[in-house]
């Protein structure tokens, strides 16, 4: 079961009250996202640890009800 980008987008915001957060359907499958996640919580962190920030905010959904996922995270200018 595909996961709506609604849901992807609330678990990111409820993970970081302050992100901008814009999620694309890319294939317009429902399963193949893209997000751009831009929040001051990744201040000092290592790309990596900001991704994996991401994929504890989506609570196990990725590699399951969230097949893809093309990640983009920055902080705050």
């Amino acid at each position: 079961m595909a996961m709506a980008g609604s849901d992807i987008e609330r678990l990111l915001k409820g993970a970081f009250p302050d992100a901008h957060v814009v999620v694309v359907d890319l294939a317009g499958d429902g399963d193949h996202y893209g997000a751009r996640i831009t929040s001051a919580a990744f201040a000092g962190k290592s790309r990596i640890q900001q991704h994996k920030m991401v994929y504890d905010a989506l609570q196990g959904q990725m590699g399951g009800a969230l097949h893809a996922l093309a990640l983009e995270t920055a902080v705050p200018k």
